[in-house]
């Protein structure tokens, strides 16, 4: 799963690299910016996706194969029709969505540009996000690894062809990542159905039971609610950036590239801890569950301090795979970021699994507050105090959010949860 997200994160970061260094400063906050609202409205996909896996995992480790099958059927089919609605509704109000977001005269033409041609691959995204999610909930994680593999590569080589050769500026790269998206959907499609056909729903299993689609709803929705809080999050938060002109626009939208790829292995590394903890809770396994918390920690620290380390110490030279460093204003504001971010990934670390393990019991509910709690604190202190202190204010809103989260996530964890939890931590 690290590995798979790594290549998703590669082909984005490739888009902006390449647009950063072929095109200039205006095409990267454009893309910049874009990429902040495209990860909002992918976290209402992949929420909804996630949240089904989380149910197909509990039914796999209980070995009730007839209501997975059915759950199948059902979620496809809803979750299905939302992403449709959802790219109908995305391309009818681009125009009031870019003004919320307070997108400048000088790049508005080309952010629309941009935009349109990403939202026409909203329908794919779902495609391989719910097969992905499906073959990951029965710990196949390699197949959805080979068709990204693929949509990674075609996604650069294209890149390179639509903006240098046709000279396409930001409308090539917008094509070559849709293009990218058809392809990682449309294969994960047709290899679960072709070859994996003992997970398709007999005939008679293709109906909706209501009762089997409000569970599915209860935990798509709730998780599809906590990706989309987190990202709205961030997408408000860009909002205020844009207020403050390109310059910090485009800082941080290399900055934001950099601090994703960075802590998206402990992302990764959450949503395999839920399915573990969903395939032994639904196998009622106590003991797994308690152990897997305390290596899970373990391992989860470590990441972090080798992770910060890195980003503290290099963060000059990451801001300039993006921007040239001669323009320093922009790489100035972009090493600030980075540096007050990447001392404290521990933070958003325990938050992952926090995440992870309260959707893996059940209570998706928990982890929907603790994404409120953390996001909420941030985007407040952004709004409250970045007229008076500026930007500084904003980057440091997002750790103070993180470990506000992990300390009521833990706290509840240990009055709640005492059968894994406060076990777990005495194990570890």
């Amino acid at each position: 799963m690290i590995l798979g997200d790594l290549l998703q994160q590669f082909y984005n970061v490739a888009d902006t690299l390449i647009v950063g260094q072929c095109i200039g400063s205006d095409a990267l906050a454009a893309v910049g910016s874009s990429y902040t609202l495209m990860t909002f409205l992918n976290s209402i996909v992949l929420g909804l996706c996630m949240g089904s896996g989380v149910l197909f995992s509990m039914y796999f480790g209980a070995k009730k194969f007839d209501h997975m099958k059915q759950a199948f059927f059902v979620s496809f089919v809803g979750i299905g029709v939302l992403s449709l609605i959802l790219e109908g509704f995305c391309l009818i109000w681009m125009d009031p969505i870019l003004h919320l977001l307070n997108i400048p005269d000088s790049i508005y033409s080309m952010t629309q540009d941009y935009l349109f041609v990403i939202f026409l691959g909203i329908f794919f995204t779902f495609l391989y996000n719910y097969f992905a999610s499906v073959l990951r909930a029965l710990s196949d994680s390699r197949t959805p690894l080979v068709f990204l593999g693929i949509a990674a590569v075609m996604n650069i080589v294209l890149d390179l062809v639509f903006i240098l050769v046709f000279n396409l500026s930001v409308k090539g790269a917008a094509i070559a990542t849709t293009l990218s998206q058809v392809f990682s959907g449309l294969g994960m499609m047709f290899y679960v159905f072709k070859v994996r056909k003992d997970l398709m729903p007999a005939r008679s299993q293709c109906h909706f039971s209501f009762p089997l689609l409000k569970k599915v709803a209860d935990f798509s929705l709730l998780t599809c609610l906590q990706q989309s809080v987190m990202n709205f999050g961030i997408l408000m938060i860009q909002g205020l950036v844009n207020q403050f002109g390109v310059i910090t626009m485009s800082a941080f939208a290399a900055a934001v590239k950099i601090d994703s790829f960075a802590y998206m292995p402990l992302q990764d590394f959450g949503n395999a801890f839920s399915t573990f903890i969903a395939q032994n809770h639904g196998a009622q396994q106590a003991d797994r569950i308690r152990k897997g918390l305390s290596r899970a920690i373990l391992i989860a620290f470590v990441f972090c301090v080798v992770i910060s380390s890195l980003v503290f110490g290099f963060a000059q030279p990451l801001m300039g795979l993006f921007i040239d460093l001669s323009q320093t204003a922009i790489i100035a504001q972009g090493v600030e970021y980075l540096r007050i971010e990447g001392s404290c990934y521990v933070g958003i670390g325990c938050l992952f699994l926090l995440y992870g393990y309260y959707r893996g019991i059940g209570k998706a509910g928990m982890s929907l507050a603790l994404t409120i709690l953390s996001l909420g604190t941030r985007v407040v202190l952004s709004y409250a105090f970045a007229n008076t202190f500026g930007t500084w204010i904003i980057w440091w809103s997002i750790p103070i959010g993180w470990f506000l989260a992990d300390f009521v996530g833990i706290l509840y964890g240990f009055i709640h949860e005492k059968e894994y939890f406060k076990i777990s931590f005495k194990d570890s």
